[in-house]
């Protein structure tokens, strides 16, 4: 029931940005993987030979996030994409996940079967590869950044956990001290907490299109609170009166939503890509080191067991995390809550609500509205515009009988 025109590209911010770090990657990984296996071809080395064909498939993973991102950006607008292919990401996340796990299964059987089996280390070669493996792999991560900074802040998100004050808390200097003002979040609906004040105290809120509300705080010690919730969105002038005064506080509604919300999985998987083999290859220095000076032949595989754990824990995290949002899990309940609070605040109630992830920074919500009187889908749009990562919303209103 849309009275108005709307979009369904759901791409993340510096989506281009990231495509284009991730074929420079290809490419550097390219060039060494061409040197090395040329190299060994020419040389007579069978290592050389061996850690070229390893960054062959670190290439062909980083291929599959980029081929991802350009998928994704030529075909945007294209109709047959019913919610847009910002997922596309996460389906190439998902993959990746599943690479890794692969490669984390391998290197821990082919450990074990040198810890069984040892076999004579070729120390002169072995280690230069590993070093030159790991700083491709530095120079791969410092590439990759450029195009990964930007989802790790977003506005002035909720970095707070539960039951911890609203980050848009703020101070009134009084002659007897100061006191704060903040919006406490503790899993129920959103109250005022007034802290450094023993005494009675009010507040009145005065919202752009000039509605009121008065909140009465009580509590003990210096701590206050409102028991009546603070309807959504949290843009309004408080009007504190306490200790025989009265000050005007300024709220500004923030982001809200956790950093699941906005991350790039399709970047994010590309970087674990990195970071695992850079890890392994730190840990075969170690352990070719080791084994190099106290004969410790051991040591090789024992750091390969320890790498391949270490994989399998990232991908263990990627495959859940990707997994989720492919099967259009509630990405955060929490937003679901002030959802139902936003909408009910007009007295309607909200008999079903659908949330999930249509790609980073968006996400997608139907709402069916039971109205106590007649009211239009724009209505319930400019209720739910204080969520600026709602960017695909449906709703459904049916009249109370």
């Amino acid at each position: 029931m849309s009275d108005m025109a709307h979009t369904h590209i759901f791409l993340g911010d510096g989506h281009e940005h990231a495509e284009r770090r991730s074929w420079a990657v290809i490419w550097l990984c390219g060039a060494m993987m061409v040197l090395e296996i040329g190299g060994g071809a020419l040389f007579g080395s069978i290592a050389l030979v061996a850690d070229g064909m390893h960054m062959s498939t670190h290439a062909g993973a980083l291929l599959l996030a980029a081929l991802a991102y350009r998928f994704a950006r030529t075909h945007a607008q294209n109709a047959r994409f019913t919610f847009g292919t910002g997922k596309f990401g996460d389906l190439a996340g998902f993959s990746s996940g599943i690479v890794l796990a692969m490669i984390s299964l391998l290197i821990g059987y082919e450990s074990v079967s040198r810890l069984m089996s040892p076999v004579p280390i070729a120390f002169a070669e072995a280690i230069p590869i590993a070093v030159l493996g790991l700083l491709v792999n530095i120079a791969s991560a410092w590439l990759l950044s450029g195009g990964h900074q930007h989802h790790h802040g977003h506005g002035h998100g909720h970095g707070h956990g539960h039951g911890e004050p609203h980050d848009d808390s703020h101070a009134i200097t009084t002659e007897n001290g100061i006191l704060r003002l903040s919006i406490l979040e503790t899993g129920r609906p959103p109250v005022f907490q007034l802290t450094g004040i023993a005494g009675p105290a009010t507040i009145e809120t005065l919202r752009p299109d000039g509605a009121r509300q008065l909140f009465t705080l009580t509590g003990t010690g210096s701590t206050l609170e409102s028991p009546d919730s603070i309807p959504e969105p949290h843009e309004f002038t408080a009007h504190v009166t306490a200790a025989g005064r009265t000050d005007a506080v300024r709220f500004s509604e923030h982001a809200h939503g956790p950093a699941s919300i906005h991350r790039d999985n399709n970047m994010r998987a590309a970087v674990v890509h990195v970071m695992a083999d850079a890890a392994v290859s730190v840990l075969v220095i170690i352990g070719l080191v080791l084994a190099r000076g106290f004969g410790w032949l051991w040591m090789d595989p024992a750091a390969g067991l320890v790498g391949a754990a270490v994989i399998l824990s990232w991908s263990y995290g990627l495959l859940r995390d990707t997994g989720a949002i492919l099967l259009d899990v509630n990405p955060d309940r929490g937003l679901t809550d002030r959802v139902r609070e936003a909408v009910e605040a007009a007295g309607d109630t909200l008999t079903d609500l659908h949330v999930w992830r249509l790609g980073p920074g968006h996400l997608g919500a139907i709402l069916c509205v039971c109205a106590n009187q007649e009211r239009t889908p724009q209505f319930y749009r400019e209720r739910l515009a204080a969520f600026p990562m709602l960017s695909h919303v449906t709703v459904e209103i049916t009249p109370r009988s």
